[in-house]
């Protein structure tokens, strides 16, 4: 079933195939695919899309010679199946296997890492610059799509590129999704002009109606290729100075080829719109592309029968945030929810069917639902900004210029705060605590737990200043959670175990991990709840009957909340040792949680660990049960 596909090792050989063996290896490819994903999970709809494309870009261009840029990178695992990681296919996503995104250490044939979005016509472009300034003949093509279009940083890249004469091939590849439904006026002028998806699925039936009457067929060729230029409106991609193609039936696989070999050999910035289904050759993605976006695994004979089964029985720190974003906005009518295209994963679907007129997803654009919810703040609305840790990183400019600068009351909702687990160190959300402590007028709120998530989330909706509310992927340990509005008293600790000698303070949901340690050693455990402002009369409190101390949290720890303890301590002139425990200085890995957790020593025994490697006297009495 597989024979084309076992046999390719690398594009070369790929390009050795006819022809005719092309649209049997995209068969095969899908096939493989659909198998692969079901079994580990990860990315599966996006890539579907992208087999026929995947396929020409490799037998056209000399790879790896050539830089393919694949945006976003979650597309990509047809690219690696034909550059030599078919066979490593079911580790994909875990502990030591593939990255499920381009990765330049895993691969030569991984150009540059784009497992966020919308940078791959800035990176293409330099490396076409460089090819151009070192004399090389090598070719640069961004392929860009799942909505990545929609962010700035692209047009950036479009209007630089456009004005130069480099060699630059830019790919649209427009299935008409992002992760959520697609917004915004830039995905309403694709479905206008002549080259969307009307015009592309109406060419192909015409080749289907008259592939049987070859002279009629070369006919409408050579009339489409001599019209063309006519028909079609100027594009904006071609007032920033690109030379527009398109569109080409991204599944015709022949087609690609064609237009690839084409253009391979024009000068100067090319822009080619491909036009792609996603979840193609798998109908329940065909029909359902956001459920099929992501999954976990499935049998591929029945597909994901019930989403809801896939819950976890204890709800996940992202429902607690969706079903408070509704009791609130039931409670105050000044709130307003933004998304930066993310309205699945931040848990926001309930609240953009209970309250539409107070919900904007404004696409990929960080930067632009910073400063858009810093406007609504100016005019005496609640903003709540709900963004995954790692994409606040790029709107950091715009959260000190435009919100905390201005001292403007805006909730940003982090979510995936801490370890992430199987899409690795690029969704990973280790930084928030250390980038956001040294703004001022912004506040940190680390939940241990589910209950005390919704709490929190409540007393930041309630401060006059910026507040962001840190909390993981997944579930916790299954607090009861109330459905009250109920706050915390703001920038206070509280003591959850009384011990002596050794205090451990938990800044979020290491907290527990603290309470198994605490009981080996007998230590005191402090739920610290706020990395800003520190509760200094707690912290003080602590110090006047313990010796040292602990801090533990689920984030970098130079410059995190250890590093805050450490400051507050200097400032009262309190000289104290201090063990500061959370991720080293280093990226970390892809795969399962728990194991990463324990690889990096965060859990209750890696912890005890390190305390007793520090203080060899801390060793636990023979009378006191080792943690488990």
């Amino acid at each position: 079933m597989s024979a084309l596909l076992d046999w390719i090792q690398s594009p070369e050989q790929l390009r050795k195939l006819s022809r005719d063996n092309l649209l049997p290896l995209a068969a095969e490819l899908r096939e493989r695919l659909i198998q692969s994903v079901s079994q580990t999970g990860g990315h599966f709809s996006s890539n579907l899309g992208t087999v026929e494309l995947t396929i020409a870009l490799h037998y056209v261009f000399n790879t790896p010679e050539d830089r393919l840029v694949w945006d976003v990178g979650h597309q990509t695992y047809p690219h690696k199946m034909l550059t030599g990681r078919n066979s490593q296919m079911a580790s994909m996503r875990q502990l030591g296997g593939l990255s499920g995104f381009p990765r330049r250490e895993e691969s030569i044939y991984d150009a540059f890492g784009t497992a966020h979005s919308s940078t791959s016509i800035s990176a293409a472009f330099g490396m076409a610059m460089a090819a151009k300034q070192m004399g090389s003949q090598r070719k640069a093509v961004a392929i860009i799509g799942d909505g990545a279009l929609t962010a700035g940083m692209a047009y950036e890249a479009l209007n630089n590129a456009g004005a130069s004469d480099c060699n630059l091939l830019v790919i649209l590849n427009d299935n008409d999704m992002s992760i959520s439904p697609p917004v915004g006026a830039l995905n309403h002028y694709l479905h206008e002009l002549m080259s969307g998806r009307f015009y592309a699925d109406a060419r192909k039936m015409g080749k289907q109606v008259l592939k049987n009457a070859p002279p009629l067929y070369a006919l409408a060729q050579m009339i489409e290729q001599q019209t063309q230029s006519f028909i079609q409106p100027q594009t904006m991609f071609e007032n920033l100075g690109f030379a527009y193609t398109g569109p080409v039936d991204g599944h015709d696989v022949g087609a690609m080829v064609d237009t690839l070999q084409d253009l391979y050999h024009k000068p100067g910035p090319q822009f080619l719109h491909v036009v792609t289904r996603k979840g193609k050759g798998y109908a329940r993605a065909e029909a359902d592309p956001v459920v099929y976006h992501g999954p976990g695994k499935f049998d591929p004979a029945v597909g994901i029968v019930n989403v809801a089964s896939t819950v976890p029985a204890k709800p996940t720190f992202t429902q607690i945030f969706g079903q408070w974003l509704c009791d609130m906005a039931a409670q105050d009518e000044r709130l307003v929810a933004i998304t930066p295209a993310m309205r699945e994963g931040s848990g926001m679907v309930k609240f953009s069917q209970q309250f539409p007129e107070r919900y904007h997803d404004v696409g990929i654009a960080e930067q632009h639902a910073v400063t858009f919810a810093a406007g609504i703040a100016c005019e005496g609305l609640k903003p709540v900004v709900a963004i995954y840790s790692t994409f606040l990183q790029r709107a950091y400019d715009q959260l000190i210029h435009d919100v905390a600068l201005q001292n403007l009351p805006v909730v940003f909702a982090l979510d995936r705060a801490g370890l992430v687990g199987a899409d690795g160190p690029t969704h990973a959300g280790m930084y928030d605590i250390a980038f956001t402590r040294c703004i001022p007028n912004m506040s940190i709120a680390c939940p241990a737990d589910e209950a005390e998530c919704r709490q929190l989330l409540s007393t930041a909706f309630h401060q006059d200043h910026a507040v962001t509310v840190r909390y993981p992927r997944g579930a916790g340990v299954g607090a009861q959670v109330g459905t009250d509005l109920q706050t915390l008293p703001f920038g206070k600790a509280e003591i959850r175990r009384q011990g002596h000698s050794v205090a451990l303070l938990a800044f979020g949901p290491l907290l527990y991990e603290a309470l198994k340690v605490a009981e080996s050693l007998n230590a005191t455990v402090v739920n610290m709840r706020w990395a800003k402002p520190l509760d200094v009369d707690m912290l003080k409190q602590i110090t006047q009957s313990h010796d040292r101390l602990v801090t533990l949290e689920d984030a970098t720890r130079k410059g995190g909340a250890g590093s805050a303890v450490m400051e507050a301590l200097q400032d009262m002139g309190i000289a104290m040792p201090v063990l500061a425990i959370g991720f080293e200085d280093e990226f970390t890995e892809h795969g399962d949680p728990q194991k990463l957790m324990q690889q990096y020593g965060l859990t209750a025994p890696g912890i005890q660990k390190r305390i007793e490697e520090y203080w060899p006297d801390l060793k636990a009495s023979p009378i006191l049960r080792a943690v488990g």
